[in-house]
């Protein structure tokens, strides 16, 4: 059994940088795939960028050229850090890791950029 933990939401003015972070724990030796999910109000879930065990990469286009994922995977942790930050950003960001059998899941934690 996989336990996420998430921190670095907030409230931020439209321009400025937040950074997200997620710790796996319990099982998490087989994780493959680690990321971030995002949900707005009213909309559907939605992928921001996930990084695999052996590095490789994929974003969502709207945040293309402001985020760069990264993770340690000897701590089993992944960074988000998020730059110019637009109204839009504003959702509930939930990490998320992928194992062989299972899918995983956060709490999530606010982000709130006001304009």
């Amino acid at each position: 059994q996989v336990q996420l933990v998430e921190s670095g939401g907030g409230l931020v003015q439209a321009g400025e940088s937040l950074r997200l972070s997620c710790a796996a724990s319990g099982g998490s030796f087989s994780i493959n795939t680690m990321g971030w999910y995002r949900q707005a109000p009213g909309k559907e879930r939605e992928l921001v960028a996930h990084i695999t065990s052996g590095g490789s990469t994929n974003y969502a286009d709207s945040v293309k050229g402001r985020c760069t994922i990264s993770r340690y995977n000897a701590k089993n942790t992944v960074y988000l850090p998020m730059n110019s930050l637009k109204f839009e950003a504003t959702a509930v960001y939930y990490c998320h890791a992928h194992t062989p059998r299972f899918d995983y899941w956060g709490q999530g934690t606010q982000v709130t950029v006001s304009s």
